[in-house]
């Protein structure tokens, strides 16, 4: 049995030059070109817009709720104290 189903592509839409491109939702097409131009039929046709984005929807990561470690950042900023450095000293110029 082969799989009749399209892959699903998420879309992004930029509506002037110079914004940030938005997520506004997600097509079924059989490839990117024709993902692109059923982006443009449903999120291009009634809003302004100057760029669409579209992307495979299986080469999307996301984190996973349950690794709440990956979020923790350390307030530890110790690696930047100049004084754990060893630096030759400053010669001075002959001139």
């Amino acid at each position: 049995m082969t799989d009749t189903q399209f892959d699903t592509f998420e879309v992004f839409h930029q509506k002037k030059k110079g914004d940030p491109h938005i997520h506004v939702g997600s097509v079924h097409a059989p490839d990117p070109q024709i993902a692109l131009q059923y982006a443009r039929d449903q999120f291009a046709r009634r809003l302004p817009c100057v760029s669409l984005w579209v992307v495979n929807s299986k080469h999307v990561i996301a984190t996973d709720y349950q690794d709440e470690r990956f979020f923790n950042i350390t307030l530890d900023k110790s690696y930047r104290d100049p004084k754990d450095f060893d630096a030759p000293l400053k010669e001075e110029m002959p001139g």
